[in-house]
C-alpha cells in the first residue's frame, strides 16, 4: 500500500558490460546518483549489457557513453548533466565546483 507511483519522474538507466565487470562502477555511480537525486527521480535501473558498454541514459536519452567519450564518467560530471536536465536550479554543493 505504501508504494505510490511517481508519474512523470525521470528514469535513469546505467548500462554496463557484465564481461568487463563494470558492475562495481555501475553500483557506485547508482549510489551516488540516488543519494543526490533521491526525491527527484522516479527510478534508477542497472541494465546488464555486453561489448564494453558503460552508458547512462536519462528518460531514454543517452547522456554519457564510455565508447563515445573514450573514458568513464566522473560522478560530479553525471550529477551536473542530470541536474541540468531535471532541475537546473538545484545546488550540488561541492559537485558544482
Amino acid at each position: 500500500m505504501g508504494m505510490v507511483a511517481k508519474l512523470n519522474s525521470p528514469r535513469i538507466e546505467i548500462h554496463y558490460c557484465t564481461q568487463c565487470r563494470f558492475i562495481l562502477r555501475a553500483n557506485w555511480i547508482a549510489q551516488e546518483l540516488l543519494m543526490t537525486f533521491a526525491e527527484k527521480i522516479g527510478e534508477l535501473a542497472l541494465v546488464p549489457s555486453s561489448g564494453g558498454v558503460f552508458a547512462v541514459l536519462l528518460d531514454g536519452e543517452e547522456i554519457f557513453s564510455r565508447k563515445k567519450q573514450e573514458r568513464f564518467p566522473e560522478s560530479k560530471e553525471l550529477k551536473q548533466l542530470i541536474r541540468d536536465r531535471i532541475e537546473p536550479d538545484m545546488p550540488l554543493g561541492h559537485s558544482d565546483n
